[in-house]
């Protein structure tokens, strides 16, 4: 894994693609070494708010050295990066995280499975994954960004809270109602998801990874906010925990209890 590093970015574009979410275009070095399911740590410049906010990198483009990331605003950090325009300059650490086992689904049958802003980092995923893929994505209303970006990888099934549009209900609703069927399961959204996944998973015997970003707060080790229980012993602590911005965002589902 390459080595992580800070440095300094420079804005390319930022609009608002739906309720509160933004979409952030930034041209840096750090696409020579990003994947999928990895992230960067954005630092705001306000010297008060003291440790950088975690972001799922969405999508990269090596050939322009730009890196996309969609996020949503959840208070006084992300409220700031809403704020930046095209020439701004921001300090970001990457690349961090493992990302998704790739090699685990290639050839197969893949659910890649995003709910909410958990949605994202599942782009970059879908364009990098050579696999037959099934595209689930979880939404609470007819605001349904990057389905259109998601659908140029694969077929895309939508499930929202409302049912305004597409299955009414989540992402394990769509597996049902279209009687589909996968070999292996890539996911990215808030935890009641991931625990039904994992519970599905078990019960169909099919491996799943899923990813725990939404646990993560400063993003690089520092807080202890992000620990989780695991099925493994800690070859430091000697305990079966692991923190997830470390070890993780993702892991085997049945290697962390969530």
């Amino acid at each position: 894994m390459a080595q992580k590093k800070k440095v300094t970015v420079t804005v390319v574009s930022q609009k608002q693609i739906a309720a509160q979410v933004y979409d952030l275009w930034l041209e840096t070095e750090l696409t020579e070494d990003a994947h999928a399911g990895q992230f960067v740590a954005v630092y705001p410049h306000n010297a008060a708010t003291l440790l950088p906010r975690p972001i799922s990198i969405c999508e990269v483009d090596r050939d322009r050295g730009r890196m996309r990331l969609v996020y949503r605003v959840a208070g006084k950090g992300t409220a700031e990066f809403s704020a930046y325009r095209m020439g701004d300059t921001l300090d970001v650490l990457g690349v961090l995280g493992n990302g998704f086992p790739l090699e685990k689904a290639a050839g197969k049958k893949v659910f890649l499975m995003g709910g909410g802003i958990g949605i994202p980092p599942m782009l970059q995923l879908a364009k990098e994954l050579e696999a037959e893929k099934h595209i689930l994505l979880g939404y609470r209303d007819q605001d349904l960004f990057l389905q259109e970006d998601m659908g140029q990888y694969g077929q895309v099934y939508i499930a929202t809270e409302d049912g305004s549009v597409g299955v009414q209900g989540n992402v394990m609703d769509i597996i049902s109602v279209n009687e589909l069927q996968a070999d292996v399961i890539m996911a990215c959204g808030p935890m009641p998801m991931l625990r039904a996944i994992k519970q599905y998973a078990a019960g169909q015997k099919i491996e799943a990874y899923i990813s725990l970003e939404e646990r993560m707060a400063c993003g690089v080790g520092a807080c202890l906010g992000c620990v989780c229980t695991t099925s493994r012993i800690d070859h430091h602590s000697h305990v079966n925990n692991a923190r997830i911005c470390t070890d993780g965002p993702v892991f085997e589902a049945g290697d962390v209890e969530i």
